[in-house]
């Protein structure tokens, strides 16, 4: 067990927890979730021994062998494989000494170290090496590639590698799929579900914490408050507790209803029941949840576009790559309203395609043509290096638009956490996540159009993620969103484009389908072939076309009727979220009123989800 009792720790002047108290048990696989700068690593350096409490005591058991995902890298000159073998600093010890050995002819030693080095299971730990960089995304011929030769979010995996590597019995994960694609996300998800031993995990990705974690640590006014269950869990929790605080009950409605307008707005443009289905149900689910985040301090829209016509670009048989073309010969339109997840793994052409669509890239063949009222805001994985950091946000604002009132500058940053003299500091100073908070904060001043996001989430909070994830529901123009966060994806798109082996085509189905896909690590097409039907005569094609008519019919008439039902209880319960919202209900006298109420939402709320799920199905049915 480890054990943190009455725990103080500051960094600098600042106090980061205050008399704090958490229990953690052998094998318990922990969420660390807080906002940025509240002491998330400052925690993990204090369980390294890299820093000790002001007050307090920490315990855990002397022979705890631990293990932490560094990073940065320096670049070097040992292959990528060795790299991850120095991980087992045991087995590259006894290693060391059987040279030693060999060069004194020490037969004895040998013997003794030979059998050593069986119970490290030393030699497989080369193939042991190889699994976990394939596992990450590196192909073969990259195995015996120097560190020094891979870019920096490709040394952040090689880290992460070696991590796994060593062996340990508490393993330290600080947003391990920061540089991760999907596929390599889900390889790491299983991975650490066979993890036998205690994980505590820093992740601003909520769907990895759903499948991963057992237990989330909350950062929650300098304290540290452990809930059992999942990140999902967490939020109901959180929401419970929050929902029964009247001060906070306005907000919490006007959320709620601005969830229900982009389900209904969903609803009515939905061309695929299997992705709607999914789609419905997650949104929904988000109403539930959404008290849990009402306390957050990121609260920002993006701005109504100054245009919005009714197509933004279209690609004719474009192809796109650097020497050798990535994806070729593809046509794609993008109207006002798309709003497209690329799916595929890293380095088929998902990045370079938005660095084509943003203009920062020539095409190798084809023809993009554009409106004349487009408005791109770009936001790239590293569009953090690209900021001055002698500026100030005041200034960078400005240089955008240089007639913008302070005030009217001052609130919108405060939208993203940039508050009081904050807002006239150099940058050079700020954290990552601050940093990726600007450049976003920048892209969402200039009122774009078309948004083309790239890895947006990396660097971010859990709770900017989910401001992000408001926000882009909020937002008015059309989307392309590149990401490893299956929860930004599932709640912001509408259509997913597969990058594969020099295609982009269409992905029919929802993110659990292409899941199942990776996992399954099949390449073949899983949709089993129609029957092919028999010949039929001319009178029993008339009677199987009549019986199809009819069967059409009564299905858009079911799919209609459950449409109208559906409207009439979303209106009954505007109403009674009107009702709820009068403070006079809460008073004592009112008690049973207000129970009366809250019981008709609640049949209302659970008849509308039966509802949707018929509807979902009469809707598949027609489609088939």
């Amino acid at each position: 067990m480890i054990s943190l009792q009455d725990i103080s720790l500051r960094l600098g002047s600042q106090l980061l927890l205050d008399e704090t108290a958490l229990a953690i048990y052998a094998g318990q696989k922990v969420g660390i979730i807080g906002r940025n700068g509240t002491g998330k690593t400052s925690l993990f350096k204090l369980l390294m021994g890299e820093l000790s409490p002001d007050t307090g005591e920490l315990d855990f058991p002397k022979d705890l062998r631990k293990s932490q995902m560094r990073q940065e890298t320096i670049g070097s000159d040992r292959p990528a494989v060795d790299y991850v073998m120095d991980g087992d600093i045991k087995f590259r010890a006894v290693e060391k000494q059987i040279a030693l050995a060999e060069q004194a002819h020490d037969d004895h030693k040998l013997a003794h170290l030979h059998a050593e080095l069986d119970l490290l299971d030393g030699w497989t730990i080369q193939n042991r090496a190889e699994q976990l960089l394939s596992g990450l995304g590196f192909p073969p011929e990259d195995f015996n590639r120097t560190v020094k030769e891979f870019s920096g979010g490709w040394r952040i995996r090689l880290n992460l590698a070696q991590a796994l590597m060593t062996p340990s019995d508490l393993l330290l994960l600080d947003e391990p799929t920061n540089h991760l694609d999907l596929e390599a996300t889900l390889w790491l998800q299983q991975w650490l579900l066979r993890y036998q031993g205690t994980l505590l995990l820093v992740s601003h990705d909520r769907s990895f914490l759903d499948v991963v974690a057992s237990h989330i640590v909350s950062f929650e006014n300098k304290k540290l408050s452990l809930y059992r269950g999942n990140y999902s869990d967490f939020e109901k929790q959180k929401a419970e507790r929050m929902a029964q605080q009247q001060a906070e009950y306005e907000k919490q409605q006007s959320r709620k209803k601005e969830i229900e307008s982009f389900v209904r707005r969903f609803r009515a443009k939905a061309s695929k029941a299997r992705q709607a289905q999914s789609r419905i149900k997650e949104l929904s689910r988000m109403v539930d949840i959404a008290p849990a985040h009402i306390d957050s301090p990121f609260h920002f829209k993006f701005l109504e576009p100054a245009k919005l016509p009714p197509s933004l670009l279209a690609c004719d048989t474009i192809s796109i790559g650097y020497d050798q073309p990535l994806i070729q010969n593809f046509s794609i339109n993008i109207s006002s309203d798309s709003r497209i997840g690329l799916l595929g793994s890293n380095g088929q052409g998902k990045s370079t395609l938005l660095k084509v669509l943003a203009g920062k890239l020539p095409l190798l063949a084809g023809e993009i043509n554009t409106s004349d009222h487009l408005k791109i805001g770009y936001c790239a994985q590293h569009q953090v290096d690209e900021l001055d950091i002698s500026s100030t946000p005041m200034k960078l604002i400005q240089k955008i638009t240089s007639n913008a009132r302070e005030q009217e500058i001052r609130n919108f940053l405060g939208g993203f956490d940039f508050r009081g003299d904050r807002v006239t500091e150099t940058i050079e100073h700020f954290s990552g996540g601050e940093k990726s908070r600007l450049a976003l904060a920048l892209v969402v001043w200039q009122k774009p159009n078309l948004l083309l996001m790239d890895e947006p989430t990396n660097h971010l909070d859990l709770e900017m993620c989910h401001s992000l994830t408001v926000g882009l529901q909020e937002f008015s123009g059309a989307l392309i969103l590149v990401s490893h966060d299956r929860h930004l994806l599932g709640n912001t798109v509408d259509q997913f484009l597969l990058v594969k082996d020099g295609k982009l085509d269409i992905f029919e189905g929802d993110l659990n389908d292409y899941e199942k896909l990776l996992l399954e690590n099949n390449r073949s097409d899983n949709t089993p072939d129609k029957p092919k039907e028999g010949k039929l005569n001319k009178k029993e094609a008339r009677q199987k076309s009549a019986e199809k008519r009819l069967q059409l019919k009564t299905l858009r008439a079911k799919a209609n009727k459950l449409e109208k039902e559906i409207g009439l209880n979303q209106n009954r319960l505007a109403l009674i979220e009107n009702k709820l919202a009068e403070s006079s209900l809460y008073e004592d006298a009112q008690k049973n009123e207000l129970n009366k109420f809250l019981q008709e939402r609640a049949e209302l709320v659970s008849k509308t989800s039966n509802l949707e799920e018929e509807w979902l199905s009469a809707i598949e049915e027609l489609e088939d």
